[in-house]
């Protein structure tokens, strides 16, 4: 987990219009290690491959919506922070994202990048404590079981 820090961010960013996964990463990629995908169905096969911290996407995508596409990911990948982008405001669309979706964050086009940056900076934070508590939940678990064990010896020597 310590080495995690001096790594860069894993983005994955999903978009039907390609001047848009462009322009993301050509803004992002300095300080993100960025992965673009231009369909709902590309991002899944990045998902296999990479472990990925924040997912960023297009609500309004031809063949699934990113609410749709977010939704459908969590049984597989339910770790990575997810953001919601659209070029409209459709209050519908928010309220799915965030009961189906889990959407962290929601931004309408075009973004804003000094905004989008703070975003993404708070969602990496809170990625980071999710796997932190994780890992100390185990542990916890673990000094239990051992606790117990050693009582138990103890109970019947």
């Amino acid at each position: 987990m310590e080495n995690k820090s001096e790594e860069k961010i894993k983005i994955l960013y999903v978009d039907d219009e390609e001047n848009n996964l462009q322009a993301f990463k050509a803004t992002f990629r300095r300080d993100y290690k960025i992965f673009i995908a231009i369909s709902a169905k590309e991002g899944r096969e990045i998902l296999k491959q990479e472990e990925i911290d924040v997912i960023v996407t297009d609500q309004r995508m031809p063949e699934e919506t990113g609410v749709e596409f977010l939704e459908s990911i969590i049984p597989d990948f339910p770790d990575p922070i997810r953001i919601l982008l659209t070029g409209y405001t459709d209050i519908q669309a928010v309220i799915d994202a965030i009961n189906k979706g889990q959407v962290y964050h929601y931004l309408t086009k075009p973004w804003e990048e000094d905004y989008l940056r703070t975003v993404i900076k708070n969602a990496f934070e809170i990625y980071q404590l999710r796997r932190e508590n994780e890992q100390l939940t185990k542990a916890l678990i673990k000094s239990n079981d051992q606790l117990e064990f050693i009582l138990r010896q103890n109970l019947l020597s």
